[in-house]
């Protein structure tokens, strides 16, 4: 019982993180927002971000694998 409601509880999480996901695109996507300009700080700290490697565990990944 316990485990059906995890997985419920995981299924909810994931679609209101979906949602949110949906929600700030959707804000970012208006032209008034689009047309303010970023802070560089901000776009380096996001390039910084993006240049470094992948964790190969992130937290939607798993250490176990399928080949044996």
């Amino acid at each position: 019982m316990s485990q059906r409601f995890h997985i419920r509880q995981s299924e909810q999480n994931d679609r209101r993180w979906l949602s949110m996901l949906i929600d700030a695109m959707e804000q970012v996507s208006r032209p008034e927002i689009r047309n303010v300009p970023c802070d560089k700080q901000v776009l380096a700290a996001v390039e910084a971000q993006l240049a470094r490697p992948a964790a190969p565990y992130s937290c939607y990944g798993s250490p176990f694998s399928f080949r044996n």
